[in-house]
């Protein structure tokens, strides 16, 4: 093992007991010991293991040592899996119940995929797309039947499963595969940290008054500012960067908006891109705004346009690297389509909208985490200043 690979680990180690440190200070006065103690080893397992795996270092480490080998590949799969059970069962849950027992399919199935093809170096084509879609769809769309929150009572960041799925999805990707520049790996950079602020805040400016225009946002601010509003802004914004933020950010930006950005800049027709993800989600945002309650059913369509037309500038003038801002706009209305959910039009709009700022960021940062920390401050920032969105 080199220093290099020594010193990656050390770090994702510290990143690791710093969290754990307010991941028991959150759950303290809810749990038993018993309950804080076994729920703490498992955080400190699985975040280090998240922490660690996309690091180019012990990337290339874990490449070695797999070095494509069908039974070797799976061996970190196995290692997630034993622990979701051993959790389960010291929990008292039943770990054959409901779809637990396709875990396995799906943790394994990724990886064995990219094994089998062997892609290291090569080209990303419609292959990779489709083992994105594949990995998307069952974490967004299916109930395992199985309680793993971390603790297991709830009120405390994340659960088992969803940090093996990010594990999942980073060992799949990034080491199996080899997608280079997923920048899935904690760091402190002043900089960096820097874009992320002021992207924030250049997102809430023209959000502010976009939004107030339409009556979306009103403004109730808080009766008193204490310890437990504080205490709960802070539970808030680590749940949302850890439990939300970091899954989105590796899906759309770390995989789809990276991966498209390479399929572009592979065939150098950038054009052609954009003539068809302009017409098509220009198209697909008119249906889901017909098809959602509410006025300004054109508003999704509007701010499609204005995204692809803002890309085409940018990349006419070539600012970046053939493709980025193609891939930015499409990834960006993408992200924005599937926020229907929510239930409001001028949501999904804005949604878009907050797409390009993360997306901007990832481009900026080459890392998921500041893309994650101004998606976490734009979800926040609601019950941090005391607004309240409309429907």
């Amino acid at each position: 093992m080199n220093k290099t690979l020594k010193n990656d680990l050390a770090k994702s180690l510290g990143y690791t007991l710093f969290l754990a440190v307010f991941f028991v200070l959150i759950i303290w006065d809810y749990n038993s010991i018993s309950q804080i103690i076994s729920s703490t080893v498992y955080m400190i397992v699985l975040y280090f293991i998240l922490f660690a795996v996309g690091r180019e270092n012990t990337g290339s480490w874990l490449q070695k040592i797999v070095d494509y080998n069908v039974y070797k590949i799976g061996i970190l799969s196995v290692i997630l899996l034993l622990i979701y059970y051993s959790y389960l069962v010291i929990n008292n849950q039943n770990p054959f119940k409901g779809l637990n027992g396709l875990l396995p399919f799906f943790i394994l199935l990724f990886p064995f995929v990219f094994a089998l093809k062997i892609q290291q170096g090569k080209k990303v084509d419609w292959l990779d797309f489709s083992m994105l879609f594949l990995f998307i769809v069952p974490v967004t769309l299916i109930n395992l039947g199985a309680n793993s929150n971390l603790p297991i009572s709830g009120g405390g960041f994340d659960s088992v499963y969803r940090i093996i799925v990010l594990i999942t999805g980073v060992y799949s990707f990034g080491v199996i595969r080899n997608i280079k520049d997923i920048g899935f790996y904690p760091e402190f950079n002043f900089k960096k940290i820097g874009t992320a602020i002021w992207v924030w805040i250049t997102f809430y400016f023209f959000i502010y008054f976009v939004a107030f225009s339409v009556d979306f946002i009103t403004y109730k601010g808080h009766d008193t500012v204490d310890k437990e509003l504080i205490f709960n802004i802070i539970k808030k914004l680590f749940s949302t960067f850890l439990h939300v933020a970091l899954f989105e950010e590796l899906v759309f930006r770390g995989l789809l908006q990276n991966m498209l950005q390479k399929r572009i800049n592979q065939t150098k027709n950038w054009r052609t891109f954009w003539k068809w993800g302009f017409i098509s989600l220009v198209i697909l945002s008119m249906i889901t705004g017909y098809f959602m309650e509410g006025k300004m059913k054109w508003f999704p369509a509007l701010i499609t346009f204005l995204i692809f037309i803002v890309a085409y500038f940018i990349e006419k003038n070539k600012i970046e690297m053939v493709g980025t801002y193609i891939a930015l706009a499409i990834t960006s209305v993408i992200f924005g389509l599937v926020h229907f959910h929510s239930g409001s039009i001028i949501f999904v709009g804005l949604a878009s909208i907050g797409g390009w700022a993360y997306g901007y960021t990832y481009i900026k940062t080459k890392n998921i985490f500041y893309a994650a920390l101004v998606h976490t401050l734009v979800n926040s920032t609601a019950m941090m200043v005391g607004f309240e969105l409309m429907k």
